[in-house]
């Protein structure tokens, strides 16, 4: 418990020798965890499409992708609430860059097959909170269930 208060007063990540990776890459990646695991099931499907995610969305390399998977899998247990992460996100992305990350996070809730009332919540509160207008989350919404061949 004084573990979360206090990360309350830190910044949201701090590199370290062990983190290489800017606070931007870890934000995005831990709201992926945690839409993963906003059903309370992180399956092997959802951990795949989070890794696909990760290495397509910011060009990494396999070995970079684990150990920011680790990283964000981390992050997210100790998380307190979103606003480090997307405040971070908000101040990093112009809108279109931020309009593909809730395509990814779709892409990674119907991972499963399903869409879980608490993703969708998720998903409608992180799209308010980094300023991506409900017209383009729609759209990111409805490009993802295209690529998967899921009906809406």
């Amino acid at each position: 418990m004084l573990k979360r208060i206090q990360a309350l007063f830190h910044s949201p990540v701090e590199e370290t020798q062990e983190n290489t990776f800017d606070n931007v890459k870890v934000a995005a990646a831990a709201l992926l965890v945690c839409a993963a695991t906003m059903d309370e099931v992180y399956g092997k499907t959802e951990q795949a499409t989070i890794r696909k995610v990760l290495k397509t969305f910011f060009e990494l390399s396999d070995e970079e992708t684990e150990e920011l998977m680790r990283l964000a899998e981390s992050e997210e247990q100790r998380a307190v609430g979103l606003h480090r992460w997307t405040q971070t996100l908000k101040d990093a992305y112009e809108v279109e860059e931020r309009a593909r990350l809730i395509e990814q996070l779709w892409e990674v809730v119907y991972a499963d097959g399903e869409l879980h009332d608490y993703e969708a919540s998720l998903l409608r509160r992180v799209a308010g909170l980094i300023y991506v207008p409900d017209r383009e989350a729609g759209l990111a919404r409805k490009r993802v269930l295209t690529r998967l061949g899921i009906e809406n």
